[in-house]
């Protein structure tokens, strides 16, 4: 055949050739480790269902910060898990609660080297297992579990957050966080919004990490979007943005592509994609059978992450990653 049936392949041919010309990167820089921090613990609990994830104690969550920083990751994400639940969610709030405690110590150990990012929802809080406040109606309660994010917000924020990550998928909760921040003195305190977030069922190892059980055999398909929408997706992420939020995120990430791409042609400020917890076990799981080459496939998943738009990738893959990537791999 001509030139043109053998152009595409020349620059192919050798792995620095490839490198050269490709048109996404990953990088360190773009991504954020998941980490569970559980009250009472004095050293880490490994969750079977997250092979290679732990529950850390206050002290390993610092050890564990001080290698992240060590790596070149640049933020980290806490999920907390209390001793206690009540209804309302006490512990996300409490200056005394385990999430807040460890913000401090992070942030007097490491300085501003480690962005620090709470998520903001009461699920790992409540008994019920909802993300905001049931009402008598057994529904949750959009404005009153606003007030519960504006107080869990401030309580964050004092405790040493950078950004704050609400995650409920209430309405108005950014416009009622970004309020409380700058009411109470923290201005400079962002916001990452989990905008479009789905009532997925990729979520289920998520919720063994952070012993999560919806009373009655429920779930949150009556505020977390329909998997079916992605008009939703788009209306949701402009109304966060008008709301105030400073960085919005999608999730889960593989099975949100679209939306990832058409928040990234749309709106001007970063872009944030979840890995959630299911796309990490369906790889991990896998891998330990030897049906998939783990390395290869996790610096797939998270290219087409990135060649999909997200600016900021969360993923549980982030250490190894970076240790991937400090090598020469990827």
């Amino acid at each position: 055949m001509g030139f043109p049936a053998r152009r595409m392949r020349r620059l192919r041919r050798t792995p620095a050739l490839r490198r050269m010309v490709a048109e996404t990167r990953l990088d360190v820089a773009d991504l954020v480790a998941p980490l569970f921090v559980r009250e009472g613990l004095d050293h880490p609990v490994p969750i079977p269902s997250l092979p290679g994830v732990v529950q850390h104690s206050r002290a390993s969550l610092l050890a564990e910060a001080r290698r992240l920083v060590a790596l070149g990751i640049p933020a980290v994400v806490l999920f907390g898990v209390p001793a206690r639940k009540d209804p309302i969610g006490s512990g996300a709030s409490d200056p005394s609660g385990v999430v807040q405690l460890a913000l401090q110590e992070l942030r007097d150990a490491l300085g501003d080297d480690l962005v620090l990012i709470p998520d903001l929802c009461l699920d790992e809080y409540t008994d019920h297992g909802h993300c905001g406040i049931v009402g008598r109606d057994g529904l949750v309660d959009n404005d009153a579990t606003l007030e519960r994010y504006a107080e869990v917000a401030v309580a964050q924020a004092a405790a040493g957050a950078d950004l704050v990550a609400p995650s409920g998928m209430m309405d108005g909760q950014v416009a009622a966080i970004r309020s409380a921040l700058d009411a109470a003195g923290h201005p400079g305190v962002g916001i990452l919004a989990y905008a479009a977030k789905y009532a997925s069922s990729l979520y289920g190892p998520f919720r063994d990490a952070v012993d999560v059980r919806i009373a009655g055999g429920g779930d949150r398909r009556g505020y977390q979007q329909d998997p079916a929408n992605r008009r939703e997706a788009l209306a949701e992420l402009r109304l966060d943005v008008e709301e105030g939020a400073d960085i919005v995120m999608v999730k889960p990430a593989l099975t949100s592509l679209d939306v990832i791409a058409a928040a990234r042609a749309e709106l001007e400020l970063p872009v944030a994609a979840y890995q959630v917890s299911g796309e990490y076990a369906m790889i991990a799981a896998a891998a330990e059978r030897g049906w998939l080459e783990r390395r290869s496939v996790v610096l797939e998943t998270l290219g087409a992450i990135r060649r999909a738009g997200a600016d900021i990738v969360l993923t549980y893959f982030a250490a190894e990653v970076a240790e991937l990537l400090q090598h020469g791999s990827g």
